[in-house]
């Protein structure tokens, strides 16, 4: 026995770190779980993604206060792939994001989408039952979260006017509204680039919004402003 492990102990070195470092990765995830998702794999998931989060990027941000029970839509400008990561590091509850068919069928991450309960859109085909979805999850007390632009949308592009789905969604399940302003990124207008780029971010949670005036071309003006920065508050909205 004791020849087998001098002959044999690079591979069972190598085993025994293996393994002690899938527990010490396995004991971080618990341990920073913040959030139930009902399920245990993506419970971890949450606690190793807060933990980038805060230690990585330097997330700038206690928490974002949601009500503990209710449908609330959370709406945030979109400059990167790391956005979603940071406003589920710094929510209580479980964020349900209403994205895009073609990212929600990206190669080894549907199973992902799926699970932590995304809404696809299929933008070029038939929008409405995305909408129906998340009105439906509205109504069952869920968040969902969007970004009104409807795409990567940097501070530095002219128009700030938001798409009309955020009023509609609002409107008709009578949901209040959290605008987010995400800032600090390096490697804007890249989907996978800012994920490896380390930042300062900071989010910015301005105050719940009544439902959203559905139609209202000024509101969406206004709130697009907002979260690029050119408005400090909807106080004073035309």
């Amino acid at each position: 026995m004791p020849e087998f492990f001098l002959n044999n102990w690079p591979w069972l070195g190598a085993i025994a770190l293996t393994v002690m470092t899938l527990a010490w990765l396995l004991w971080l995830g618990r341990r920073h779980n913040e959030v139930d998702w009902g399920n245990l794999l993506i419970n971890w998931i949450d606690g190793i993604n807060r933990l980038y989060c805060r230690k990585f990027h330097r997330l700038d941000c206690e928490q974002i206060y949601l009500p503990e029970t209710g449908g609330v839509l959370l709406a945030s400008n979109h400059v990167s792939g790391l956005d979603p990561l940071l406003l589920v590091a710094a929510s209580r509850r479980p964020l349900h994001f209403m994205i895009a068919t073609e990212e929600y069928h990206r190669f080894g991450l549907t199973w992902l989408f799926r699970a932590t309960g995304c809404i696809p859109v299929d933008r070029k085909g038939r929008p409405d039952k995305a909408f129906r979805h998340a009105i439906k999850a509205l109504k069952d007390g869920k968040v969902v979260a969007l970004f009104p632009h409807g795409r990567i949308h940097l501070d530095s592009e002219s128009s700030a006017l938001i798409k009309p789905g955020l009023g509609r969604l609002s409107a008709l399940s009578g949901c209040p509204v959290i605008p987010v302003r995400i800032t600090g990124i390096r490697g804007q207008g890249s989907i996978f680039k800012a994920l490896f780029l380390r930042a300062r971010t900071r989010l910015t949670v301005f105050p719940k919004l009544p439902p959203a005036p559905f139609g209202d071309k000024a509101f969406h003006l206004h709130f697009g402003e907002l979260l690029v920065g050119r408005r400090k508050s909807l106080e004073k909205r035309a």
